[in-house]
């Protein structure tokens, strides 16, 4: 058996600090495995353009959500509205990275930032500022953006969820905006009057999603035709006497043709006893059920199935840096859309149960993250949020990409004044943002994992469709008019 690498140990200024074997081989894929893992520190920095390092410009912030891009072999990973929970200045933005996959094993190595795209629109940055602190007005979105869940569509654009909303967007592959689809009206929160707040939670709003409970994650059909956006957690009227004590949320189809919703299905979360089961001396509140567990990701395996990330809020963070408190769920599960009701037109308001002829979708358990990185005597981080279906291996199964959301490792206090947040695994420290931690402390880092599924359990897995780069004649042309051009300065550089 390989020797496990402390996870707080051995920080550097390198991107990939280092890499935890967690299995000693995987030359055939059986069963579901947890092959390896990748420590990214929380000081790295990414490739935008600053006068100064700091949090709120150009800490490298991964895995609020992980997409493959199988056609170029390239990942994305979004970096979410920044550290400052909204009412700190921060352009969002997607990076661009490459990884190395051991072909064998699925061992995942050498990751390697490749781009910074940031958002704009008309030649402004979005930002990460709530809309009330940056257009003054709690009922007006604007550029305000908390991006959660990326995908590519077929010509190469960017489809990106946002938990303000909630809301999707389209972007060109440099981060320039395009559309935005429009939001099913059940989800727009609103106060009892009907003014919508994008800002406030409940009370203060009464329908529609709860206060950054949006849109977490998105993905596309695999012939890019349908794209489905779901919410972290049930709307805010939807339980009993709310939606923190419901299990309920909503995944929202839409035309990518026309940008309209088609179909709202439920996903209902685990059962909020089978959670407390594990945890039997740390156990959740009744309010915690649509709250404090949630989904983070969804991936498209074909036109019905899915992969969701579901999981608590427990694990190494900014809230609990050293991990003190028992973890009850890092799970995936697949489901399937095959007989499930829409749910359009149908509210749960003020129950949490089903409407009688109401069907969810399936759900089986498909990977337990949380009780792989036990057995392999590691810790368990906070924020799963990234999952992606990597790269085909030599025996015909799969790389399974996941990769966690560290905040950048700040947090704040009532008056918003930030701290970065420092630990040594058994003791932590907050101290003024970008000052330093203390000596034999380290910011709480990023963690990339490689799971190995074998065919059998990806089975019905259809690739997403990509259309080619278009090569005409003027292209060509213009290509090695280009290719002459720099020829020649070089042979005059060479004079």
């Amino acid at each position: 058996m390989i020797s496990l690498k402390p996870w707080i140990s051995g920080f550097s200024l390198s991107l990939v600090a280092a890499v935890v074997s967690i299995t000693g081989s995987a030359t055939t894929a059986q069963a579901l495995s947890l092959v390896n893992g990748i420590t990214i520190p929380a000081d790295s920095t990414d490739l935008s353009s600053s006068n100064t390092n700091s949090a709120n410009t150009n800490r490298l912030g991964f895995f609020s959500d992980l997409y493959y891009d199988r056609s170029n072999n390239v990942y994305y990973s979004l970096a979410d509205r920044g550290p400052g929970g909204g009412v700190i200045s921060y352009n969002p933005r997607v990076q661009k990275f490459s990884l190395d996959v051991d072909q064998n094993t699925g061992a995942i190595s050498n990751l390697q930032l490749l781009d910074t795209i940031l958002f704009t629109q008309n030649g402004q940055n979005f930002n990460g500022l709530n809309p009330g602190i940056l257009n003054g007005n709690a009922s007006v979105l604007g550029r305000s953006f908390d991006p959660e869940g990326f995908a590519i569509a077929p010509n190469g654009n960017f489809y990106v969820s946002d938990e303000y909303g909630p809301s999707v967007y389209e972007f060109s592959p440099t981060g320039s905006f395009i559309r935005a689809f429009a939001t099913p009206s059940n989800l727009i929160p609103r106060q009892s009057d009907g003014t919508i707040n994008y800002v406030d939670g409940r009370p203060t709003i009464s329908t529609g999603r709860q206060d950054n409970r949006g849109f977490e994650g998105v993905t596309l059909s695999p012939d890019g035709s349908r794209l489905f956006a779901m919410l972290q957690d049930p709307l805010v009227n939807e339980g009993s006497p709310d939606g923190r004590r419901g299990s309920n949320l909503r995944i929202v189809e839409f035309d990518t043709n026309t940008g309209n919703s088609t179909a709202q299905y439920l996903y209902q979360l685990e059962s909020l006893a089978d959670i407390n089961a594990r945890v039997p001396d740390n156990t959740f509140g009744a309010n915690s059920q649509g709250r404090n567990i949630g989904i983070s990701s969804i991936t498209a395996l074909n036109n019905n199935e899915f992969l969701i990330l579901e999981r608590d809020n427990r694990g190494i963070g900014v809230e609990d840096p050293t991990g003190a408190t028992p973890v009850a769920s890092k799970r995936i599960y697949k489901i399937d859309l095959t007989g499930a009701t829409n749910v359009a037109d149908i509210s749960l308001t003020g129950i949490n149960t089903l409407p009688a002829g109401v069907t969810p979708v399936s759900k089986t358990l498909f990977a337990d993250i949380a009780e792989f990185l036990r057995n392999a005597g590691q810790p368990i981080p906070e924020k799963f949020e990234g999952l992606a279906i990597g790269p085909q291996l030599a025996d015909g199964s799969y790389a399974l990409i996941v990769g966690t959301d560290n905040d950048f490792s700040v947090t704040q206090n009532g008056d918003n004044v930030q701290f970065d947040v420092c630990t040594d695994g058994t003791n932590f420290s907050q101290v003024p943002i970008d000052s330093g931690c203390p000596t034999g402390q380290s910011l709480i880092p990023t963690f990339v994992y490689a799971l190995n599924a074998s065919q059998a359990e990806l089975a019905g897995f259809v690739p997403p469709q990509r259309v080619p780069e278009p090569t005409t004649t003027a292209a060509l042309v213009l290509m090695a008019a280009s290719s002459l051009f720099v020829k020649r300065q070089f042979k005059s550089m060479q004079k």
